[in-house]
């Protein structure tokens, strides 16, 4: 059965939306809010009882001193769909996703922990100069990936590999930009797991933390006029992937404020997963997570838990309808989960957590195991799909990685090119000078690694040159 159209569908995940202007109609009141521009304060009558002030619209007159106590509410509810044995909770509603689909879903979540778990050892091997993994995380991204429509426009963190696996980044890509080598369709120009894709819509990762979050409202926009004036084209929402740690990020707040000042049909998908490198949530904030702040801004707002595949599904397809609703809106979600694993090749988290937490995350829940025991209780997996599955798939990544090894790297010239329509003057010196410098040094500068060598500067500047002699 389709969310939209079962109005108890998200009964024990109603999305928080922030009071409006206008009237609701009883079968949206729950999860829509409708801005109305039309709405301008009056000054004050003798028998108001509504404050008409043009900052706080619609609140009611009291005589009663008495402070917003965050500590005397309840927490934001976390919505799930199964619990942590793989059991449905609402089995009338059931998990919205067949069969085929939940064992491809299992299928790339696999594939991602064998790919995080090889690359890790490959880095402490020397044989990869850095690396990020997903333990613990493999649910929120590839799960909502799969809600998204494949035109959608999307801007990443530096955790979301599951979300480029999921949309068709295939293990060739993977390796080639973790080794920038020549099929690197970044050129080389990026670290390791700052994937992009613009056939799969993807903006490429960069490492400043938060700054995705105002592109995103930017790029969601310009969807919106695009949706409002190509009505015959399916449209399209910006959803934006984030951890805990980015939303202490001023670019959080001058982000979500803009998107619900303009009415942008964006997702702000927020992986709250405990740490920002090492420093715990409890030392991040002292509000409700992140989900609180949405309510804030004037954003529908759920929270999840991000170790059930479904609930992320079933959230992200609802989060993305309400996106493209009478014009656009933005929501927030807040997935919640553990990272099991290190922040990244460079960090040791025993240094500021418990190993036995860490164990106890692995051992009691995580979003693989927990999808293993629902298609094990319907007949759908067993002991012996487990090994092939895993057998093959650790093959698969393997041969990859030493095909992506054995390339050369990215020719030189890819430092310079790309820029400006034509070298510039000043870039011409550049090139000479680094030339220069590489064949005076040639033990210390080892140019056989790259396509082209020491030559590949020689053809760019000759180009340069033949372009500049061309009779305009």
């Amino acid at each position: 059965m389709s969310i939209r159209h079962s109005g108890r569908r998200l009964r024990a995940a109603t999305l928080w939306s922030p009071p409006a202007c206008l009237h609701h109609s009883a079968q949206t009141s729950k999860v829509t809010v409708d801005w109305p521009r039309s709405c301008r304060a009056v000054a004050s009558t003798p028998t108001a009882e509504k404050v008409l002030f043009p900052g706080a619209l619609n609140s009611e007159f009291t005589d009663s001193l008495e402070f917003l106590r965050p500590g005397a509410n309840k927490a934001i509810p976390t919505y799930r769909v199964l619990n942590q044995y793989g059991e449905v909770l609402d089995k009338e509603i059931g998990v919205d996703t067949s069969d085929e689909e939940a064992l491809a879903l299992y299928r790339n979540m696999v594939c991602l922990s064998i790919m995080d778990l090889l690359m890790f050892e490959a880095q402490r091997q020397g044989r990869l100069s850095f690396y990020m993994v997903s333990a613990g995380e493999e649910g929120i991204s590839i799960g909502s990936a799969s809600a998204l429509s494949p035109t959608d426009v999307v801007f990443c963190q530096y955790r979301e590999s599951g979300v480029y696996l999921q949309r068709g980044f295939t293990l060739a890509d993977f390796m080639n930009q973790l080794f920038a080598n020549t099929q690197d369709c970044g050129l080389g120009r990026n670290m390791p797991v700052h994937y992009g894709s613009s056939a799969l819509h993807i903006h490429t990762i960069s490492s400043t933390l938060a700054t995705q979050l105002p592109h995103t409202a930017g790029a969601a926009y310009a969807l919106k006029l695009q949706n409002l004036h190509n009505p015959a084209t399916p449209p399209r929402v910006a959803v934006c992937y984030f951890g805990e740690g980015a939303a202490s990020e001023g670019d959080f707040h001058a982000a979500l404020n803009i998107a619900a000042t303009r009415q942008v049909p964006a997702l702000f998908i927020c992986r709250n997963n405990g740490y920002a490198i090492s420093t715990p949530t409890s030392d991040q904030y002292r509000g409700d997570g992140i989900a609180s702040r949405g309510a804030g801004y004037g954003i529908a707002t759920l929270r999840v838990d991000g170790n059930d595949i479904f609930a992320v599904r079933r959230a992200t397809k609802e989060a993305r309808r309400l996106a493209l609703a009478d014009g656009g809106k933005p929501v927030l979600i807040e997935m919640m989960a553990y990272r099991v694993g290190h922040h990244s090749t460079s960090d040791d988290s025993f240094a500021y957590r418990q190993r036995v937490e860490v164990e106890d995350w692995k051992r009691r829940d995580n979003p693989i195991t927990r999808l293993r025991k629902w298609l094990e209780g319907r007949d759908l997996w067993d002991e012996d799909k487990e090994k092939e599955l895993r057998g093959r798939t650790r093959k698969e990544v393997l041969a990859a990685f030493e095909r992506a090894e054995k390339l050369k790297k990215p020719s030189i010239r890819n430092a310079f090119v790309d820029v400006y329509e034509e070298l510039t003057q000043e870039q011409r010196m550049h090139v000479e000078e680094l030339r220069d410098l590489l064949r005076r040094y040639p033990k210390e500068y080892d140019m056989d690694q790259y396509e082209g060598g020491v030559g590949a500067l020689d053809e760019l500047l000759a180009e340069g040159q033949q372009a500049k002699n061309i009779p305009t």
